[in-house]
């Protein structure tokens, strides 16, 4: 028998950590390895952009994939988006490197320092906008190039600047983007513009994107014919072979076993949602006093994992909200997992639905919930449910109808 070390403990509940086993990704890991390959073959392929709930392991497989695209021998940049940054800003110090990169290869050098000029027109006209443009600039602008103050155009004719040094490069620029559903929908616009005008003239720049499920409505929304120039694979729950790997493997990897009905309890307790498996996985581990991880071990690992969840995954979401949202989303949570019709969610609260639209509006934006389809609602964080009712107990949260 092996005598458990907590040292040795493979698992990895940290955000956007990557876990020991990444199970059950390859085809998406695949089909972004082909995009690139086939933009470095000047051939023509759709950008990507995965969307899901939280937890389900989207920043992991973006970094991951950034490995396997640097690993391949293409140029890369990565951005997060958070709420209060433009994407103006989060670009341009990313494709200062990579212009700066490709201005080493001597094929490059000179379409690589005329997207410099460009990028000291983008960021010096566009700074009146938006003023969170901070990047320092190697070359003087050209007159003409990137400078008229309008961010589609600018934007587009500094990425075409960035796709011919790219091409001259004999490589591809991959731009991965974290967090895409919070980018203003403008702003998603240029983006999607000068992407659009980049396939046109067949040049190596692609994006590799995540973000929630609204994501998808929301770039349909910035322009019309964006479903026409992504793919979006829908990652979810991993399938039960899959969670099995994801759990059972990493043990094996250091000589532990995990009894076949412990890995089935953490599997119907997670749902199969990766990063729940990583913090079940972990407590289990930290449980078990020797080898192989029991039944019983799950089970008294339970409670620490919940707890653990709560305080770090659920909580750093709920301390955003109003009271009002919280409220919104505890009457979610007494329907059940969801969605939700609208109209149901406001009876729990005892007040007509129109008067919930400037919450329920609100939440979308901090990417609390979203719409599946019209009137519906539900929840972007899985097991979210099961929370508010720990951390809102019993009836107090009701509002008595005016």
């Amino acid at each position: 028998m092996n005598t458990m070390n907590p040292i040795d403990n493979p698992y990895a509940p940290g955000a956007g950590s990557q876990p020991p086993e990444l199970a059950g990704r390859s085809a998406v890991r695949e089909a972004v390895a082909l995009c690139i390959e086939r933009l470095r073959r000047r051939k023509y392929s759709k950008s990507v952009i995965m969307v899901g709930l939280r937890g389900v392991g989207k920043t992991v497989l973006l970094d991951r994939m950034l490995m396997d695209a640097e690993a391949s021998g293409v140029h890369t940049i990565r951005i997060e988006a958070p709420e209060n940054r433009s994407l103006p800003a989060l670009l341009a110090p990313q494709l200062r490197l990579a212009l700066l990169r490709l201005s080493k290869v001597e094929a490059a050098k000179g379409h690589a320092i005329r997207g410099l000029r460009a990028l000291a027109g983008f960021a010096s006209k566009l700074k009146v906008t938006f003023n969170d443009i901070e990047v320092g600039l190697d070359y003087d602008p050209e007159p003409g190039l990137a400078d008229n103050g309008d961010l589609e155009g600018d934007l587009t004719a500094l990425l075409e600047q960035v796709g011919l040094a790219a091409q001259k490069a004999e490589t591809v620029l991959v731009i991965f983007i974290d967090e895409l559903q919070y980018v203003e929908e403008n702003q998603m616009a240029a983006l999607i513009s000068a992407l659009h005008r980049c396939a046109q003239s067949q040049l190596p720049v692609t994006v590799v994107g995540a973000g929630l499920p609204q994501l998808i409505g929301r770039m349909g929304e910035a322009k019309s014919y964006a479903e026409r120039l992504f793919n979006f694979p829908s990652i979810g729950p991993l399938s039960a072979p899959d969670a099995r790997d994801a759990i059972v493997k990493p043990a094996q990897n250091e000589g532990v076993d995990i009894q076949p009905q412990a890995v089935d309890i953490i599997i119907n307790k997670t749902h199969g949602y990766p990063y729940f498996l990583q913090e079940w996985g972990k407590h289990a581990w930290d449980t078990a006093t020797q080898s192989p991880i029991t039944e019983a071990d799950v089970i008294n690992a339970s409670e620490v994992a919940i707890a653990a969840l709560d305080e770090s995954f659920f909580r750093v979401r709920l301390d955003r909200l109003t009271i009002s949202e919280k409220r919104y989303l505890r009457a979610m949570a007494e329907l059940g997992a969801g969605p939700h019709k609208s109209g149901v969610i406001a009876d729990q609260l005892g007040r007509p639905v129109q008067s919930f639209g400037p919450t329920r509006s609100n939440l979308i934006l901090k990417g609390m919930i979203w719409s599946p389809t019209h009137g519906d609602t539900a929840f972007t964080v899985p097991l979210f449910d099961e929370f508010m009712k720990r951390i809102m107990p019993g009836d107090d949260w009701k509002i008595v109808a005016a």
